[in-house]
């Protein structure tokens, strides 16, 4: 059994990470400062240590007392709009945050880290599937921050011989139980179930886009499929079995649901009336958006295990266990 800190371990994604290292025999010290994480998520036979990544002495404590071999960096602000409005707050959370933590890493002899990223690097691209290799240019901040960390993370290994991965995830979805799911109303999912419950009906931004159905479509992907993506990418770390130094990675279905295919899985679910109101397109949106896997499954053997209708089912369970069926 390893020690593997992980950075946000509280969080929506982080509290699913750390279980899915814990079904692999792992031990997980989670450190969180709970500004949107919470302490009930993190299982009572993990390690948790209240704190930021900004604060150097904490970090370092937790990396030497617990005698640390990797690192799942998945603390971060990832507010897109939010960012818009208060870059520096990002660029001090995301980038800064990572700098320490990188620096405190490399003192302590840690000899894996891997990042979680986002599709958000790529921006807008102007192509249906996105490989890793594709051009990236972030549209905000957030976007930028991630992309940053990535090339630290890079110059860190190259530099030093640490073996690090960063993890870009498309939309997540879902949640392993109604208690881990996530308790914002920033994707489209919760944002359907956020109209439904207000007696409205779900906003459609734009059918008449060069797809099947006329409404974007984007590649989403269950959260606990990212978070074994995580614990598959850490463990070829340790391993030592990588080429390179530093590699990226997309997190995906390697597939596309339109909007109109997702309301029409939250209508099965809920057994509600979905029917959707059409207004303008929003500027920038792309019309379609797929990630492409090919590298993943090739190098980690890693592919996505769960479909639209578990997420959508999934995180129906979650929005009624947080606002009342």
């Amino acid at each position: 059994m390893a020690n593997w800190l992980v950075t946000g371990g509280a969080g929506y994604i982080g509290a699913h990470v750390v279980q899915a290292l814990q079904a692999q025999g792992e031990r997980a010290i989670v450190l969180d400062d709970l500004s949107t994480g919470q302490r009930d998520r993190v299982p009572d036979d993990a390690v948790f240590v209240q704190g930021s990544i900004l604060d150097e002495d904490v970090v370092r404590r937790a990396l030497t007392e617990h005698a640390v071999l990797g690192i799942i960096h998945i603390a971060a602000k990832k507010q897109v709009g939010e960012s818009v409005e208060k870059p520096l707050l990002y660029y001090r959370e995301n980038v800064e945050g990572t700098r320490r933590l990188l620096e405190a890493a490399v003192d302590a002899g840690v000899e894996s880290f891997v990042f979680s990223s986002s599709a958000a690097t790529y921006g807008m691209p102007d192509v249906d599937i996105v490989d890793e290799d594709s051009p990236t240019h972030p549209l905000s901040p957030y976007g930028t921050s991630k992309l940053v960390c990535e090339w630290m993370a890079r110059d860190v290994a190259v530099a030093t011989g640490m073996r690090a991965v960063a993890l870009r995830y498309f939309n997540v979805a879902g949640a392993a139980s109604p208690q881990l799911s996530d308790p914002g109303v920033f994707n489209l999912i919760p944002m359907v179930f956020r109209e439904l419950a207000a007696g409205a009906r779900p906003k459609v931004f734009g059918n008449d886009y060069p797809t099947s159905d006329g409404t974007c479509v984007r590649d989403y992907i269950h959260v606990c499929d990212i978070a074994d993506a995580h614990v598959a990418a850490l463990q070829q770390l340790a391993a030592g079995t990588a080429d390179e130094a530093f590699r990226v990675y997309n997190i995906g279905r390697g597939e596309g649901s339109s909007v109109l295919e997702v309301i029409d899985v939250v209508a099965k679910v809920t057994g509600l009336d979905t029917t959707p109101d059409f207004v303008a397109r929003r500027p920038g949106d792309p019309a379609r958006v797929t990630a492409s896997v090919d590298r993943i499954t090739k190098d980690l053997g890693w592919s996505a295990k769960f479909d639209l209708d578990d997420m959508v089912s999934s995180a129906w369970a979650g929005w009624q266990h947080r606002h009342g069926s």
